[in-house]
């Protein structure tokens, strides 16, 4: 399997210039079983990841357009009443995909928002006294603008915390950006792509993760990060629900490195992303200014 990956991160460069990184952490955070938020400004990229993943892995994808006249029932799906058999019928929504890309998620309003909260937490939603379980795999990939950008509002807690990483695309390199001028379509090479992963591939290494050894003081330098949160005011509390997707996270990275057993490094590679959209208020700055107060809070915990 670790061959494959690495394979498969490599065959990433000629669609994602210069974003091994981002695919890496996406990749990471599909294998944990999370849900992933991409924050940055339009034209980075963002769509394209999203597209890449699905397409590589052979995923089917629904994307939602986010709005601020989206309404939860263009999410979720509707019952209808159908006069030629006298009975309700559901019809699915947008959310009944494998990877479901919530396209400027900030744009819709706090009340189509939580339309999310059930689905992304329990894999499952309930209208009208039914429960309809969601595919397997299941995984919302979100972005969103700068909160800065007009007409976008705030992420609340309790939505941020439903994804396991938050990542931004950033700019490509001067190379890499002249290489995506001069080379052709992202989509039409989407399209021509190689196949390294799929997803059985995907379905087993999640498996996989699950069995990968997390010795107790890897637990306690978790636990050790989540209680120096709750002791400095200036931070957020950090839940249990975090340290779960840290381990989860820290477990899926050993994975994708070919080993079976978390390492210190593992988690401080991957903390950042899964707990700098949390330490911070909604409110506050971009991703550089979460990864920044993530940093800070690892610098001050000691490694055993």
């Amino acid at each position: 399997m670790y061959q494959k990956i690495q394979k498969y991160i490599a065959s990433s460069d000629g669609v994602m210039c210069g974003k091994t990184e981002q695919v890496q952490s996406a990749l990471c955070c599909l294998f944990a079983g999370g849900h992933l938020l991409i924050e940055d400004i339009p034209g980075v990229g963002k769509t394209t990841l999203v597209k890449f993943l699905a397409h590589s892995l052979g995923l089917q994808l629904g994307r939602i357009q986010f709005t601020n006249d989206l309404l939860p029932s263009d999410i979720l799906g509707v019952t209808i009443f159908n006069r030629n058999d006298q009975n309700f019928h559901f019809h699915k929504g947008a959310i009944f995909n494998e990877i479901v890309l919530a396209d400027e998620l900030n744009r819709a309003t706090p009340k189509t928002q939580s339309a999310l909260l059930q689905v992304m937490e329990e894999h499952k939603v309930s209208i009208d006294g039914e429960t309809y379980p969601m595919s397997v795999p299941f995984m919302v990939i979100a972005t969103q603008n700068p909160r800065h950008h007009i007409g976008t509002n705030s992420l609340p807690e309790s939505q941020l915390d439903r994804f396991l990483m938050k990542i931004e695309m950033g700019f490509p390199s001067r190379e890499s950006e002249k290489a995506l001028i001069a080379g052709d379509d992202r989509m039409q090479l989407i399209s021509q792509l190689e196949v390294f992963l799929n997803k059985d591939d995907l379905l087993e290494g999640q498996k996989l993760i699950s069995q990968v050894f997390a010795a107790s003081s890897i637990e306690n330098y978790i636990l050790d990060i989540l209680q120096f949160s709750r002791r400095d005011k200036s931070l957020q509390d950090l839940s249990p629900r975090v340290g779960i997707h840290l381990m989860q996270a820290a477990k899926s990275w050993a994975f994708m490195q070919g080993r079976d057993h978390v390492m210190p490094a593992d988690v401080q590679k991957i903390a950042p992303k899964v707990i700098g959209h949390r330490l911070a208020s909604a409110k506050e700055g971009a991703v550089e200014f979460e990864n920044s107060l993530a940093q800070n809070l690892l610098s001050q915990i000691p490694v055993f």
